[in-house]
């Protein structure tokens, strides 16, 4: 898909809506992206980083049972769950510590919704010496508290968010408040392709390097492209990530799977594309399609995974399926549910919820596939971070009792 770059524009999404306090600061980041983006010194000091501390490359795994298990097309699993952090997020995050190094600045702050950003930027500013501030809504904290924990570990603040729906959203906007008072001295590190410009291709440049890995990996391994790529969609960053390198490849369907919650009949959920429930709108930033209601207030979001409940979407999402580029579909709690399990008995794998959602897409579609099909899944994260939420869902009966009994323990 050709377009010019650094324009801060995706067809008629994209763009830089925020108070005029915060310009120096978006244009002072923009040029320095523009500068790195076209430094291979800086790429090389980027990956030589991604290497020696995360543990890059991550590998790209055959699903030998899974494949078995449907008898339709190949299934390999991208493992960005096997970074350093758990997840893909380490990979945007270390490329923003170094861009934070060349802009002197000595405070990082982030937003989280599963943890995973929040953890990984947490690792970044104990790496490279930076002080951090977390915002999280304070539903999440409670989902997602091991997370927490190891934010605080690392040296984080972690600031619990109580407004709005408690979510990922009210975070970001928490965030961007503290960014207005602080850009002197202080960096957002916006851990998803979302945002004013230029965050939604500065987070996609980052995240990349999943997709360049599949590319070679896939063609060693197979010899060919691959004929679908599918990843979860929150705010766009993995999916971005596994789609950036095969864009302009037409023959490579790229397929997003959003957080189908309690299903398209309901407001629970967090779709904003496949169940064609989002509007055009301006919030945090930049213009894309949001859950609104009819007087263009935002919605409150649901999902099982607390990385899928974001209100938006990437505007280079919002974008490439508007042209049918990357196609969406909405996969619900109770279907990633089945997924997991499937996931977790036949490969030996955890997968964390969002990234499940990637699977649930792959095995709706699993009965139109050809034998000869290679099917890739972007596996964004693991799901130890999970096992309060997977437990409560199986109902299982002793993991209940188990939370019953230490609940007691740490009460007395």
């Amino acid at each position: 898909m050709k377009r010019e770059k650094y324009t801060g524009y995706f067809g008629e999404y994209g763009g830089r809506y925020v108070p005029e306090i915060l310009i120096p600061a978006l244009d002072e980041l923009n040029a320095m992206f523009i500068k790195i983006a076209e430094d291979n010194e800086f790429y090389n000091d980027y990956y030589s980083l991604l290497t020696n501390f995360s543990g890059r490359p991550t590998p790209l795994t055959y699903a030998k049972n899974l494949t078995e298990y449907f008898g339709k097309g190949k299934i390999y699993i991208k493992r960005e769950d096997l970074n350093h952090s758990g997840a893909h997020k380490i990979n945007n995050v270390l490329g923003q510590g170094l861009v934070m190094k060349r802009l002197g600045k000595t405070r990082a702050i982030a937003e989280t919704g599963a943890g995973q950003h929040g953890v990984a930027t947490a690792i970044m500013a104990a790496k490279m010496g930076f002080k951090a501030t977390i915002y999280m809504g304070e539903e999440d904290v409670k989902r997602q508290y091991s997370n927490v924990f190891w934010m605080k570990q690392l040296g984080a603040e972690v600031i619990p968010v109580e407004t709005g729906a408690a979510t990922l959203k009210d975070a970001i906007n928490e965030a961007l408040r503290d960014w207005a008072t602080n850009f002197d001295t202080t960096h957002y590190v916006l851990g998803t392709a979302c945002g004013p410009k230029p965050f939604p291709e500065m987070v996609t440049h980052f995240q990349s390097v999943i997709g360049r890995e599949i590319k070679e990996q896939i063609m060693t391994l197979e010899g060919k492209a691959p004929d679908r790529i599918y990843a979860c969609l929150g705010g766009g960053s993995n999916a971005m990530g596994a789609f950036n390198e095969f864009l302009e490849d037409k023959n490579v369907g790229l397929i997003a799977v959003e957080a189908g919650g309690k299903g398209s009949n309901t407001d629970l959920h967090a779709s904003r594309i496949a169940y064609g429930k989002g509007r055009v709108g301006v919030s945090q930033g930049y213009k894309t399609l949001f859950l609104q209601d009819d007087d263009g207030q935002m919605k409150d979001t649901w999902s099982i995974s607390a990385g899928l409940d974001y209100v938006g979407v990437s505007p280079i999402v919002a974008h490439l399926s508007d042209i049918n580029r990357v196609r969406a579909l909405a996969a619900t709690d109770n279907e990633v549910i089945d997924a997991f399990k499937l996931v977790v008995s036949k490969e030996g794998i955890i997968p964390a919820l969002e990234s499940t959602h990637a699977f649930a897409g792959l095995f709706s579609e699993i009965k139109n596939t050809k034998s000869e099909d290679i099917l890739i899944v972007n596996m964004s994260g693991r799901g130890d971070k999970d096992i309060f939420n997977v437990g409560e869902a199986l109902e299982d009966s002793d993991w209940k009792k188990f939370v019953i009994e230490r609940g007691e323990q740490y009460a007395d």
